[in-house]
């Protein structure tokens, strides 16, 4: 059952051949075996998830249908869900049980999802490899002694090692993609906008992005339609028609334009990504696609714009994280000063008082023009690279990562290099631009991924190239040894 993927599992429950109940408790045994290997989860909910599953299999029974209706799945840990811990990766919120559900939550529960635990991330979404979280390293199934990827490391090292068929997840810079291309999973960022924030514990409020992570597009064109929607109560949702995601993957890819940015092929891309990159697009030419060349000059700008914008917006947002309403509080605190400085500085790991500190510079008085605003200029450039581009062309392609996934503690004394590793992610979400990340081969046993960016709400576009690619090839049905 665990090697299912929730387009199987629809038709399994359809066609009575399992119930919900019993693959749920199948998927909670192999989590409860497994996972303390991998560290994946936070917090597992045995009696909502067995619960939510004899619900749909009686909704079922009554003649309700659905593709998510008794699937199982899990939630990274910043979607708020009422009365179970959201800690979203930190000593500060170790102890706060929410007192509502995020709309991605309340959806996919209506939708009749069966909710198996809360997963692993690094503390407030701030990383690339999922170690800095309060709760322990997340580790790669493809090699336990490297990493799995950040910030959704969790939910994507779950669902590699066949926990669960798929999970939710966020991307502030890549943090959907890059730990997909780490472990051989398919991730979809969508257009900002198109799946609701409220509930999602903000890292940076312009960047960040909730999205799917499963092992086929197929799975994440049915985990986007259940998440995607407007909601009025975000003021950065956009009330945009939501297509049938599903509907769209068998379309012809004869004739569809793809451009390759030459900027992607610099030194710092390992030559054997390079290759799979170009094996892709040689796949996607046999069916029927067009490749060209095309230019992405500000792309060398974005890391440095990323990280002047997004520790800025970060500062902010964690402001409210300060003892005094919720979250840790230091004990015995002698005066309010010492009570904000005391809780804070226990409560924020290392990283996430990284990014506070160069945020509240960034945004200090006489450097505000210097770097935030100079950034935010940057930003405005990347995006009309691609205006530019997509004027010439459908989709973008290129590598996901520079480099598969690094051994656990390789970069931790060098935080720069590891910030390295977004330089093909972040620009999508400079721009708001949809992304996925889809399996294109190994290297040294490890999962590569290629990237393919689209114009705005053009996620159905992305999930149709996916899908025929994966049609036609064979890397995301490979899957970790030991799981």
């Amino acid at each position: 059952m665990h090697h299912m993927t929730l387009a199987e599992i629809a038709r399994g429950l359809a066609d009575k051949k399992f119930s919900s109940e019993e693959l749920t408790q199948v998927l909670l045994a192999r989590i409860a075996q497994l996972d303390p290997q991998l560290n994946s989860f936070i917090s597992l909910t045995e009696e909502l998830a067995l619960s939510q599953a004899k619900a749909a299999d009686a909704r079922r029974a009554n003649g309700e249908t659905g593709a998510l209706l008794g699937a199982p799945i899990a939630h990274k840990d910043l979607f708020c869900t009422q009365g179970i811990r959201t800690s979203c990766g930190s000593k500060m919120l170790d102890n706060f049980k929410a007192p509502y559900d995020a709309t991605v939550v309340a959806k996919l529960a209506a939708a009749g999802t069966v909710t198996l635990g809360k997963t692993n991330m690094d503390e407030f979404a701030m990383g690339s490899a999922n170690e800095s979280s309060y709760y322990g390293a997340v580790k790669n199934p493809w090699n336990l002694e490297h990493v799995p990827g950040g910030s959704s490391g969790g939910s994507a090292a779950a669902v590699a090692a066949r926990l669960l068929p798929a999970a939710t997840a966020t991307d502030t810079g890549g943090s959907i993609r890059q730990p997909a291309a780490f472990t051989n999973l398919t991730g979809l960022k969508p257009t900002y906008g198109r799946v609701s924030r409220w509930g999602m514990i903000a890292y940076a409020s312009s960047l960040d992005q909730g999205g799917p992570l499963a092992r086929t597009a197929e799975d994440c064109a049915i985990l986007l339609q259940g998440m995607a929607g407007f909601d009025p109560n975000d003021s950065t949702s956009i009330d945009e028609p939501v297509p049938d995601y599903s509907a769209s993957l068998n379309g012809s890819l004869q004739g569809l334009r793809i451009g390759v940015p030459k900027e992607y092929f610099s030194a710092g891309l390992d030559p054997r990504i390079a290759e799979l990159v170009h094996n892709s697009v040689k796949e996607l030419e046999k069916l029927g696609a067009v490749i060209k060349e095309i230019s992405l000059p500000n792309m060398q700008h974005a890391i440095p714009a990323y990280y002047v914008i997004a520790p800025a917006e970060a500062s902010s947002n964690l402001s409210r994280f300060d003892g005094v309403r919720f979250g840790h509080r230091c004990e015995n605190p002698e005066n309010l000063i010492d009570l904000y400085k005391r809780s804070r500085g226990e409560g924020f790991g290392a990283e996430v008082q990284r990014r506070i500190m160069v945020g509240a510079y960034a945004l200090s008085a006489g450097y505000y023009d210097a770097y935030y605003l100079k950034a935010q200029k940057i930003r405005r450039l990347v995006k009309n690279d691609f205006m530019t581009a997509f004027n010439e062309v459908d989709i973008i392609l290129g590598p996901t990562t520079p480099n598969p996934a690094w051994k656990l503690g390789a970069k931790n004394s060098d935080p720069v290099a590891e910030y390295l590793e977004d330089v093909y992610t972040i620009t999508a979400n400079l721009a708001g631009l949809p992304g996925l990340s889809m399996p294109a081969g190994f290297v040294d046993g490890l999962p590569v991924g290629v990237q393919l960016l689209a114009p705005y709400f053009q996620e159905g576009r992305l999930l149709n190239v996916a899908h025929q690619y994966q049609l036609n090839t064979d890397w995301h049905t490979r899957t970790p040894t030991g799981f």
